[in-house]
């Protein structure tokens, strides 16, 4: 069975920061474009980052500058270092990956199960 599993989030002042992390676990042979999500209260899920397989990046307008998504493929993990946390990055935060396992021949898209990120004082 395939995990993506997030960690990282909590309560945090404005102004402050949080690094999210989101390890894959199972039967991964390998990983191409992950992504991170958020979803705020009464709105829909929207992308925050992106990065390919090769490490090219792409990031919302709201978050440019104060996010960075980056990954370790020998530790099939994904980061985004959150700084400059504003109010209106309160959300649950999502990681997506593709994920190629060792008894598929193609690769199929996972989502993890998300954690909070509250920016309040």
């Amino acid at each position: 069975q395939v995990h993506l599993v997030e960690s990282g989030g909590g309560l945090v002042q404005p102004g402050g920061s949080l690094r999210l992390s989101c390890a894959a676990s199972g039967s991964v042979e390998s990983i191409n474009d992950m992504r991170w999500y958020r979803q705020a209260p009464g709105k829909e899920r929207e992308l925050v980052a992106f990065i390919s397989r090769l490490g090219g990046t792409n990031y919302a307008d709201s978050v440019k500058g104060r996010f960075t998504i980056s990954r370790d493929d020998a530790k099939s993990t994904l980061y985004l270092q959150m700084n400059s946390l504003k109010p209106e990055d309160t959300a649950v935060y999502y990681c997506h990956a593709d994920l190629k396992l060792s008894y598929r021949t193609t690769y199929l898209p996972y989502w993890g199960q998300g954690t909070q990120v509250t920016v309040s004082s």
